[in-house]
């Protein structure tokens, strides 16, 4: 048997103006316009199938990825918003996050997402200098991006976040504090501030441009860490900080081994059952296949072998202190199948224990790698 987590819904929106170089998202380049109303209904459509596995259970969080979700009309993404609660029981007080590019047009028209239901927008930044936002083939510059920001703030939404990256080609200390003071100084509630890692199938992975070597991109973290500290940001996840109490409840449903729903094209999705299985589910990758109404690409059940790595690999991102009940209550397997791997990653200081939690420390966060092979 199994406790069921909270439950989630991700809905993703395939399209981008242009590929970003360092992209390895299911994200494809706009051909002609978007085709909105024909896609939300088959977003609609693609929930439908996907309802038999929940039953009545409530969304706790929605999150609207990409892609550039804001490329989508604010009468689109309404029209979503209202399939979505017509189809499931929506919680009153739900996080509705959706990530926009900062560009000048997709930032008039938060004001409009607003109104169709979305309360956190989630600023696609990367970086305020110009000279590397070319390098990174964003099509906004600085200014675009502050301007974003300053909307989203005078708009009174729940909460918005701006994702910054660090580790850029020939990225400097001071050009990565820099960021991140500007960044600072535009008051999110919430940054995402993450290290640029070449992935394969990318234009970077085919061509690596050079990046910061290993001493400074210590140097970046520790100096940044320092500077968000200061600034009255806590770091609640390996890539996440934010002011008190604004955390991104989505994730955290995410980083909790809890459950969500994904529609749309690529979009994962992972649901437990009272009788003990987990399902995951991926929808089909390319608009053209999704859009002739194949959603579902695969389907497998979890098996009690890779319960263990996959709870860890999300509890431990998060610094908090979590229930060691958590364990068997959403994997449905015995403390003592770990017992051995906890008492290793003990001895090796990465994780604490008192008699209900575990907590990865300050020494596992460096050696998350390292902790998470244990479970393997």
């Amino acid at each position: 048997m199994l406790k069921l987590p909270p439950l989630s819904l991700y809905i993703h929106i395939p399209w981008c103006v242009q590929k970003c170089p360092y992209c390895d998202f299911n994200s494809h380049t706009l051909k002609g316009e978007v085709p909105h109303q024909e896609y939300v209904q088959h977003l609609l459509n693609d929930l439908d199938a996907d309802l038999v596995h929940v039953g009545s259970r409530e969304v706790q969080t929605i999150f609207i990825g990409g892609g550039t979700p804001s490329l989508l009309s604010a009468e689109s993404m309404a029209d979503l918003l209202y399939g979505v609660k017509e189809r499931i029981a929506v919680s009153p007080n739900a996080e509705i996050t959706m990530e926009a590019n900062p560009g000048t047009v997709e930032a008039e028209r938060f004001a409009g997402f607003q109104r169709a239901g979305v309360n956190r927008i989630s600023i696609g930044v990367q970086s305020f200098g110009d000279d590397k936002l070319i390098r990174l083939g964003r099509i906004h510059d600085a200014g675009e991006a502050k301007n974003a920001a300053r909307l989203a703030k005078e708009l009174g939404l729940r909460s918005f976040n701006l994702d910054l990256m660090h580790g850029l080609p020939d990225q400097s200390l001071s050009q990565a504090l820099s960021d991140l003071q500007q960044a600072i100084a535009l008051s999110p509630p919430h940054l995402s501030w993450y290290q640029l890692t070449i992935e394969p199938n990318t234009q970077f992975g085919s061509r690596p441009p050079k990046l910061p070597d290993d001493d400074m991109l210590w140097d970046i973290f520790s100096e940044g860490d320092k500077l968000l500290t200061a600034a009255g940001y806590q770091q609640y996840e390996t890539s996440a900080y934010c002011k008190p109490g604004f955390q991104c409840e989505h994730n955290l449903n995410y980083w909790r081994f809890g459950d969500y729903l994904g529609i749309g094209c690529g979009a994962h999705g992972k649901i437990s059952f009272e009788d003990g299985r987990i399902m995951r589910t991926v929808k089909t990758k390319h608009p053209k296949g999704f859009m002739e109404g194949r959603y579902l690409h695969q389907q497998n059940f979890v098996d009690n072998d890779d319960r263990p790595f996959e709870f860890f690999m999300n509890r431990f991102r998060l610094l908090e202190a979590f229930p060691r009940q958590d364990f068997s209550d959403y994997t449905g397997l015995s403390e003592e199948a770990i017992r051995h791997q906890i008492d290793e990653a003990l001895a090796l200081g990465y994780i604490s224990e008192t008699e209900t939690h575990w907590q990865i420390t300050p020494h596992g966060k460096l050696f998350l790698n390292s902790l998470l092979e244990l479970f393997l």
